[in-house]
């Protein structure tokens, strides 16, 4: 029987407590006592041993032999602590993946007993020094990172704040504070470089003591300590940390200490408060403090790291070895977690940040222990589990990289020592194949536990050696940071008086996108009692709201899977009811009351109601609306002579002009369905088009029969005579060919109804009015041209139809668009960039669509006339989505949106398992409505798969 089924400890009670919905209350059921005394005691020397060092370790008072180091608290960061002191104190060494296998004292001493472990390797000991000492490679890093930023930037720097009220000995502190530099060789070190190869050169006397600087700083207090905390370091000359005292009164101080990354991290602060309250107290009365010398110190560890990891050159070094395991695990690994930024990442980051908190509730804090323990997991493993779910669900795909922080005192004797000890790790997770969030645990268990086997190779290292894409405006390899936090708490305590930590100032400091930070609350008697932290991010990419909802969307994924970890990843719902209401319904109340008849009846009715108005304008002159009528009554009773009727498909192989508009009314008259053949592609993809939508008839000119083998000249089919049929909106109107980009081209089918809305919902968008000329600039062959001819001629606007010289050459069509009046037009942004707003005045209303367009063209435009984005495949009949830009854009703004959809017309955002995804996300659109098309052309397989 698996650990996770054996009982740790048998409660007895009356009845299981109950929920309204008569299940078990988990929440309400006893805490068992788990803790020393529940297994046997120790039954060897090996045995004794470690279970003293589970309980230091765990911060018990005594532990059993048979009792899992991580049911009594352990976790991955105090795994690592575990195995530290095992290596100094049984000169042994154990690896993380064989705690996590043995958990408890018996089993790691069966491991040592029975040859499981290795030596402990190289010792750590004093070094012989010579005379420029080398960097540990993390300060390498961040000596790089300081020279390359020649602004004195305060992103690297760590301050903490004490708020002391009471009696305070300024001169005393002022020792206390010199005491703290001589115990640890890292705060008194310096950095200079010769040609470029920086060295420690550690200071000693008065020189190596930080000055205490006594500032009169009164109500403006924060103030003045967020310039000092913004300042930076010139770490060739100064001292890496730098100490100020702000008097608030007389009985009120602010003692902040500004310390450099290169020198410290957050495990030193704890470091330092004991040191600090040590050397104020012996100080305070009179006498040095007493404390033990530090068995090494950093210098000696940095020559000690260079020892344990070889040379990283000699491939059968231990730092050879890791570095090619982390070739092997991040290969082919993402460059960049694509989020839902608000804005595009700047060239250079500001390290502006702002921070949201994150809070789970005590019962799903219980049900994720539960599922950590029988998934042999860490609390850090399930977070990460969830984390990642959440980053692959806001569009960073199946394969997510986020970076951990590890203590990196991997000896016992740097537990006590001040200095940059920390790496960073990358961990790498697999959400493919849709997999339940306990098999996803299962995965990240696995990915995590090898990272933390080869964490010695600091990250620095790391990434030269892996030499990803370099970028100034991101973090190498991942972007988001993961910390659950078992750093101890630093307790201060100076006598005499009364000690308060001052929070972070708002402005912190964002290394990376974001950096979620969470620690484990438990109650008085150890239980689950609800993980508290916050999202730190960074301000150039991420406003507050955003990663506010980010927070949420994290304790979501959080409750589900402790409800219920058997959930797929599909399963897993990011939207609570107000935003799904939002997104799905709210955002796609398009209904709307349209002319439901087909285009070519309201055409008829603009015949009608003004036969003389001029419908169509090409070459200089104009046709009108009796006129078109006429023509396309004749050659669409030619057209039925030829045996065309409902759902035939006519090709129209025919040049720009009234002509082609003609033709495509005569077809709808004929009851057919017309397909434009545009006489400039290749005969071979005209010929395909041809046989492939199962054209009846194929419409030429004496220019154009030349580019086919078969067509039947329009001038010979002409009658005067015969009925010409009804025509529904159910009946097929084209068929529009696809560019063919990814693959054969594909045959579009749309019917009248489709056309009729399209019409209707664009009619006020373009603008279009009896006595109003629109541009038809598009070609026949694409779909946009299908937008200008029905919206006008059901408007009774007149449709201005450009040559296609004129739309070869700008100064050509702004003279055309002058002499026909043109005030309305829909065209490419493209268009707009080879023509200035000042050769074109007479245009009030622009309609763009089909590339993106970008701000600066906006905005260029916009300061002129209307400017609508708008944007629609072609399976949707043209348009799907506009937006009347606003009057104040500029260059500077964002890319313009695409719009809302138009009236019948609904557009969902869905990720890869057809959920809603939130504001902001990445998705692919799904279309639904009036406006969708049939489906495509002899292509019943793929018509099934695109139309779902």
């Amino acid at each position: 029987m698996p650990d996770y089924l054996v009982p740790s400890a048998v409660v007895v009670l009356d009845a299981f407590p109950l929920t309204v919905n008569g299940k078990v209350d988990r929440a309400a059921l006893p805490v068992p006592d788990l803790g020393a005394g529940v297994s046997r005691g120790p039954a060897t020397p090996t045995e004794e041993a470690l279970c003293g060092l589970f309980a230091e370790v765990l911060g018990l008072e005594r532990v059993g032999a048979e009792e899992s180091f991580f049911e009594l608290g352990g976790d991955s960061l105090l795994v690592m602590r575990l195995i530290a002191r095992v290596r100094s104190v049984l000169e042994m060494s154990v690896g993380v993946r064989e705690v996590f296998a043995e958990p408890t004292v018996a089993g790691v001493a069966r491991l040592i007993d029975s040859a499981g472990a290795s030596s402990a390797g190289v010792v750590l000991a004093r070094r012989e020094r010579s005379a420029r000492v080398p960097l540990s490679f993390a300060q390498q890093r961040m000596w790089f990172l300081n020279r390359m930023d020649e602004t004195g930037a305060s992103a690297y720097n760590l301050p903490f704040a004490l708020r002391l009220t009471g009696s305070l000995d300024v001169e005393v502190l002022q020792s206390a504070l010199g005491d703290i530099a001589d115990r640890h060789e890292s705060l008194r070190t310096v950095f200079p470089d010769i040609e470029g190869v920086p060295y420690q050169r550690v200071l000693v006397g008065a020189d190596s003591r930080p000055e205490l600087t006594v500032v009169e700083a009164g109500e403006r207090w924060r103030d003045a300590m967020q310039d000092e905390a913004g300042r930076g370091f010139d770490l060739a000359v100064e001292l890496p940390w730098r100490t100020t005292l702000l008097r608030l009164s007389d009985a009120e101080w602010v003692l902040l200490l500004v310390a450099h990354h290169i020198a410290t991290d957050a495990w030193s602060m704890g470091v330092l408060a004991n040191d600090l309250q040590n050397a104020y107290r012996a100080r305070l009365s009179g006498a040095e403090p007493e404390w033990e010398s530090l068995p090494v110190q950093y210098a000696d560890y940095a020559l000690w790291q260079r020892e344990v990891l070889g040379e990283l050159d000699d491939p059968e070094s231990p730092g050879a070895g890791q570095i090619a395991y982390w070739r092997r695990a991040l290969e082919g690994a993402p460059q960049e977690t694509m989020l839902p930024f608000d804005r595009p990442r700047p060239a250079a980051p500001s390290f502006r940040g702002g921070q949201v908190p994150v809070q789970v509730d005590a019962e799903t804090h219980a049900r994720l222990a539960e599922l950590a323990a029988q998934g042999g997991a860490t609390m850090f493993m399930v977070v990460h589990a969830a984390l990642s779910v959440l980053l692959s669900r806001m569009g960073a795909g199946e394969d997510i990289c986020v970076g951990t922080p590890v203590a990196g005192r991997s000896d016992a004797q740097l537990e006590e020592l001040a200095g940059l000890f920390v790496n960073t790790l990358v961990l790498r997770s697999d959400l493919a194949g849709n997999p339940s969030f306990r098999d996803l645990l299962a995965r990240v268990r696995e990915s995590d536990l090898s990272a933390y086997a080869h964490q010695d190779v600091p990250f620095e290292r790391l990434v030269d050696e892996l030499n990803p894409e370099r970028s100034a405006a991101r973090n190498p390899l991942f972007q988001v940071m993961l910390a659950l936090q078992n750093v101890p708490e630093p307790h201060w305590d100076l006598e005499g008086l009364a000690v308060e930590q001052v929070p972070h100032a708002e402005d912190l400091a964002a290394r990376f996108d974001l950096s979620l930070s969470l620690s484990e609350r438990r109650s008085e008697g150890g239980a689950a009692d609800g993980l508290r932290g916050g999202i730190l991010y960074a301000a150039d990419l991420f406003d507050e709201e955003t990663v506010r909802g980010l927070a949420e969307r994290l304790t979501r994924v959080l409750e589900q899977v402790a409800a219920d970890p058997e959930l797929r990843l599909s399963d897993l719902d990011l939207l609570d009811a107000s935003e799904r209401a939002a997104v799905v319904e709210e955002w796609n109340a398009t209904a709307s009351e349209v002319d439901t008849s087909t285009v070519l009846e309201q055409f008829r009715s603009s015949v009608a109601r003004a036969p003389e108005a001029v419908a169509l304008w090409s070459e200089g002159r104009g046709l009108s609306y009796a006129e078109v009528d006429a023509r396309s009554d004749a050659l669409a009773r030619g057209l039925v002579e030829r045996g065309v009727g409902r759902e035939s498909r006519v090709g129209l192989c025919l040049p720009r002009g009234a002509e082609m508009v003609v033709a495509m009314l005569a077809v709808w008259k004929a009851g057919g369905a017309y397909v434009p053949l545009d006489p400039e592609y290749p005969s071979d993809r005209l010929a395909y088009m041809v046989t492939d939508s199962a054209a009846q008839l194929v419409l030429v000119t004496e220019e154009t029969a030349d580019r086919l083998s078969v067509g039947v000249l329009l001038d010979d089919l002409g009658s005067d005579v015969g009925v010409l049929p009804e025509v529904g909106s159910d009946q097929l109107a084209y068929v529009i060919y696809t560019s063919g980009s990814t693959g054969r081209p594909k045959g579009v089918a749309v019917a009248h109804a489709s056309v009729a809305n399209l019409a209707s919902v664009m009619r006020p968008v373009l603008g279009v009015e009896p006595g109003v000329t629109a541009l038809q600039f598009a070609s026949s062959s694409f779909d946009a041209a299908v937008l200008d001819v029905a919206v006008t001629l059901a408007a009774g606007g007149t449709l201005a139809i450009a040559s296609s010289d004129e739309r070869l050459d700008a100064a050509a069509l702004a003279r055309m668009i002058e002499a026909a009046g043109v005030t309305t037009a829909s065209v490419v942004p493209s268009l707009l960039g080879v023509l200035e707003p000042g050769a074109v005045p007479g245009v009030g209303n622009w309609v763009l669509g089909a590339e993106r367009l970008e701000a600066g063209l906006a905005a260029k435009w916009r300061e002129g006339a209307r400017v609508w984005n708008t944007y629609g495949p072609t399976e949707s009949t043209v348009i799907t989505t506009a937006v009347l830009l606003d009057e104040g854009i500029t260059g500077e703004d964002a890319p313009p949106a695409i719009g809302r959809p138009l009236g019948n017309v609904r557009t969902y955002v869905l990720d890869a398992f057809l959920r809603p995804v939130p504001v902001g996300v990445t998705g692919e659109l799904y279309i639904a409505g009036d406006g969708l098309a049939r489906g495509y052309v002899n292509r019943p397989d793929l018509t099934a798969e695109r139309f779902v």
